[in-house]
C-alpha cells in the first residue's frame, strides 16, 4: 500500500464518457493527447478509438465478479493517468470503466500523464512513466490505498519474460501482446481489479 496523501487537480479530471468523446474528436482532428504529436501517435489514437469502441460493447463481467464489486463498501476515487495513444490503455480502460460502473462507491476519473508529471512521478513503474496507471484514493482520508497498472498481471509477466530473454520489446512481440489482449477479453484485468476492492 502506498498510503500517502496525494495532490491532484480535481478540476482537470474528466469522466470516462468525456475521455471517449475527446478521443473521438482527436480522431476527427487527426491529433493525439500528450506532449508529442507524431504521425505514429495520431495513428495509435485512431486505432485505440476503435479498440475502446469494441471493448465498450464486448467486455463481459461475470455474475460472480459483479457480485464481488457490488459488495464493495468503500468510497473511493479511481484516478487513471493515461494518454490517447497508449495501446495498453485502450485495452484496460474500458474494463476499468465496466467495473467502476457496477458500484456507486467508485468514482472513476481520468487525467493525462504529460499534463500531470508531478503526480505521474509518484507512481512510476520500474522507474518509468508507464500508463495506464490507476490510483485508488480513499475519499474520506485522502490516502492512496492501492494502485494498478499499466497492464494486467498476466500481460506484465509476458512483457517481463520477453524483455529478460530478448533485452527489449520488438514490434512482433507488441503484435503478440495485442493478440493476447484480444484472446483474454479483459478477464485478467477484471481479476486484478477485484483484488483492489
Amino acid at each position: 500500500m502506498v498510503n500517502n496523501i496525494i495532490e491532484y487537480n480535481k478540476e482537470k479530471t474528466i469522466s470516462y464518457q468525456d475521455y471517449r468523446d475527446l478521443v473521438k474528436q482527436l480522431v476527427e482532428d487527426k491529433s493525439t493527447t500528450g506532449n508529442e504529436k507524431t504521425e505514429a501517435l495520431v495513428e495509435y489514437t485512431m486505432l485505440n478509438d476503435r479498440r475502446m469502441k469494441r471493448w465498450d460493447k464486448t467486455v463481459k463481467v461475470s455474475e460472480e465478479a459483479q457480485q464481488k464489486v457490488s459488495q464493495f463498501k468503500g468510497d473511493v476515487t479511481w484516478v487513471v493517468l493515461t494518454e490517447s495513444w497508449c495501446g495498453d490503455a485502450a485495452h484496460v480502460i474500458p474494463v476499468i470503466n465496466k467495473i467502476a460502473e457496477l458500484n456507486d462507491g467508485i468514482d472513476l476519473k481520468f487525467l493525462f500523464r504529460d499534463e500531470n508529471e508531478a503526480l505521474m512521478n509518484q507512481f512510476l513503474t520500474n522507474g518509468g512513466k508507464a500508463i495506464p496507471k490507476l490510483i485508488m484514493i480513499d475519499n474520506t482520508t485522502g490516502d492512496v490505498v492501492n494502485t494498478y497498472g499499466p497492464r494486467p498481471t498476466a500481460a506484465t509477466k509476458l512483457v517481463n519474460d520477453y524483455k529478460e530473454a530478448h533485452g527489449k520489446l520488438t514490434p512482433e512481440f507488441k503484435e503478440d501482446l495485442q493478440r493476447w489482449y484480444n484472446k483474454d477479453k479483459g478477464q485478467s484485468a477484471i481479476e486484478d481489479l477485484l483484488q483492489l476492492l
